[in-house]
């Protein structure tokens, strides 16, 4: 790690640890934006081993600051949901700008995190099919054990809509993660549901 990405993680990481918001995981209690920061950063790591320093930056401020623009501040409908996560996108892309800046990155390296974080050219740019995977296993490995009971009746187009972003080489992490034998039977109807072997 140079000297740059050092200082630009600690200035994100600083940043994401004032969230007033707090999960439990494994005994230990940690600010919400920072923890999905660290654990989004590790999935990167184990997806793409080689990843360069744009999709490193990215994974570490994807949702910056992501606590100071409320869902309540929006609609509560459909509507609502996708003007919320696009007002979000932007918010990330632009506070993860202005650090680069200060830490001293250059113009491109700044548009590729931000392409990254604003989830541009899927399919297409590499890096950003690597943390739409990254992203999907977060939410597998970290909240879909305690998030499913409560969404049974429809938890597998959920599921669905999630993995159809993921490509083949995030289908295969899917399905290796250590799920309760219900949470892993709803995975696996949901892969069948888009074609995918078991």
């Amino acid at each position: 790690m140079n000297d740059k990405q050092e200082s630009a993680f600690a200035l994100f990481d600083a940043y994401n640890k004032r969230d007033p918001n707090r999960i439990e995981w494994e005994g230990q209690t940690y600010p919400e934006a920072y923890f999905f920061a660290i654990k989004l950063h590790y999935w990167i790591k184990k997806l793409a081993p080689q990843a360069g320093e744009a999709l490193l930056l990215a994974s570490r401020c994807q949702h910056i600051g992501r606590w100071e623009i409320s869902r309540d501040e929006f609609p509560q409908d459909r509507e609502g949901y996708l003007k919320w996560r696009k007002q979000l996108a932007i918010f990330h892309a632009e506070k993860a700008k202005d650090i680069l800046v200060e830490v001293g990155y250059s113009t491109t390296l700044i548009n590729d995190v931000q392409e990254i974080i604003l989830k541009k050219r899927i399919k297409v740019n590499a890096d950003v099919q690597t943390m739409e995977n990254a992203l999907c296993l977060v939410f597998l490995a970290y909240q879909y054990e305690a998030f499913y009971p409560r969404h049974r009746d429809k938890i597998v187009n959920i599921l669905r809509k999630s993995l159809l972003k993921m490509d083949e080489h995030g289908h295969s992490f899917a399905l290796s993660l250590p799920y309760s034998p219900e949470a892993l039977s709803y995975v696996k109807e949901a892969l069948a549901s888009i074609g995918k072997a078991q």
